[in-house]
């Protein structure tokens, strides 16, 4: 993989409210990520809500922020759907800041990301679910090593459709080679 920007993941914090309820304002960042059917699809209020059960640990998220290398926050990534168990969990990321899009940062943050959560949380495997029209994203995913799981017949509801969505994983053995 080519040199890649470096990011810092870190805890989110309250004054992170702002920042994420703008990207949700903007259609083209939320067009893929899975959000409520109606616009905006959470009140400022909501979005505060929810990083404040992120903080505290009560949704099951391990979300953080992603930070460029100089300082600016420009989106989130986390692991949901933790087993711990089986030992897998499920990747969601998002760079909010559109200035950062197709640089790089997104495979950064998720570099750092699958390593925090084959080594920290002792994790084998950490899969997503991708829908089948974001090709930037899928080539995205295939770079950092992930391999097609099957597809997920009309696993989304979008604008009153329902979208199709590969599920894809990467092992960590696969990530440590």
């Amino acid at each position: 993989m080519a040199q890649l920007p470096k990011v810092y993941l870190r805890e989110l914090s309250l004054d992170d409210t702002d920042d994420r309820y703008q990207w949700c304002l903007d259609r083209e960042v939320t067009k893929h990520l899975n959000m409520p059917d109606r616009y905006p699809p959470f009140s400022r209020e909501e979005t505060h809500t929810w990083i404040e059960m992120c903080i505290n640990k009560t949704n099951g998220y391990e979300q953080k922020a992603i930070l460029a290398e100089d300082g600016k926050h420009i989106g989130w990534i986390d692991l949901k759907n933790i087993d711990r168990l089986n030992k897998h969990a499920e990747l969601g990321i998002a760079i909010g800041d559109k200035n950062y899009w197709g640089r790089g940062y997104g495979l950064s943050a998720m570099h750092e990301m699958l390593h925090w959560g084959f080594k920290y949380l002792d994790l084998n495997k950490i899969w997503l679910r991708v829908e089948v029209d974001n090709d930037k994203a899928i080539k995205s995913y295939k770079k950092m090593g992930y391999v097609d799981e099957g597809v997920l017949r009309q696993d989304r509801f979008r604008n009153g459709e329902y979208v199709d969505r590969l599920r894809m994983s990467i092992l960590k053995e696969e990530f440590f080679r």
